[in-house]
């Protein structure tokens, strides 16, 4: 019965990505059900909030260097992605984070600026957080959750009117299968991708692409070592990020040969 109702689901989704489906960058199919317009304001409306409630740094030197890097990298995004000015906001907060929103918005937490150890690592998580716009991973995520709920609705529905015994039970092994199966490698299938046109991005501009291994390398330092399984997280392992960033190098390195700017984004 289990099987029966999951292949229902798999046919819905089927015919919705028939109708709406996209390609990523990097050549993978996309379910897209919102306009850009629409991820447009949402980015927007998310940013405003997110200023009002969190504390923003006022420190001259921290803006200016992560404006300095903001500034080189932005350059280098698609006109069609986003074609004015980006606003980019430091937050005064010691989680080791940063961010990017349709709308051209950026948002980068001081606690990064203790991994981030220079210009080029910087480079390689904005480059990152943008490589998420670009690729539209926001509205696949939203659509994907969309649709899942949908289904899910659409499965429970048929449960209560054939009312079928562990209704519960079932709902919440669908629910979990779901998790594992196609929600956390669907996130971690967008950090990878986020992490190569990152990658290229801030090549492009003039970051030496190599810095983006000794990011990673600090970030598994400053985690600790203390991480989920790889199946059950939505993020990739900083190992498994450094050896897709390595297979890649060379394509980086020859797009940083070919750069015309070469930023001194000066940290202190």
């Amino acid at each position: 019965m289990l099987l029966s109702l999951s292949r229902s689901v798999l046919v819905f989704s089927v015919a919705c990505l028939a109708v709406a489906c996209a390609t990523s960058p990097l050549g993978r199919n996309q379910l897209k059900l919102y306009s850009s317009a629409q991820l447009a304001g949402m980015g927007e409306q998310t940013f405003d909030g997110m200023k009002s409630e969190q504390k923003v740094s006022t420190k001259v030197v921290t803006n200016q260097f992560v404006t300095c890097v903001a500034d080189a990298i932005t350059k280098y995004v698609p006109k069609s992605v986003f074609a004015g000015e980006w606003e980019l906001v430091v937050f005064d907060d010691p989680q080791i984070n940063a961010f990017a929103l349709p709308g051209g918005k950026i948002g980068v937490y001081t606690g990064l600026l203790e991994v981030a150890e220079n210009q080029e690592q910087l480079a390689a998580v904005i480059g990152h957080e943008v490589g998420h716009v670009i690729a539209e991973h926001g509205n696949e995520r939203m659509s994907s959750s969309t649709l899942i709920g949908i289904g899910m609705e659409a499965t429970n529905a048929l449960l209560e009117t054939k009312q079928i015994a562990n209704n519960n039970l079932i709902m919440a092994a669908i629910g979990a299968g779901v998790q594992v199966g196609i929600q956390l490698p669907f996130s971690r299938t967008h950090e990878s991708e986020a992490d190569l046109i990152g990658l290229d991005l801030m090549a492009k501009a003039g970051f030496s692409p190599e810095q983006s291994v000794k990011l990673w390398e600090n970030m598994a330092k400053a985690s600790g070592g203390a991480r989920q399984p790889e199946l059950l997280s939505t993020h990739p392992l900083p190992s498994t990020r450094i050896t897709n960033l390595e297979k890649n190098m060379p394509a980086a390195q020859k797009q940083f040969a070919m750069a015309s700017d070469h930023p001194k984004c000066k940290k202190q």
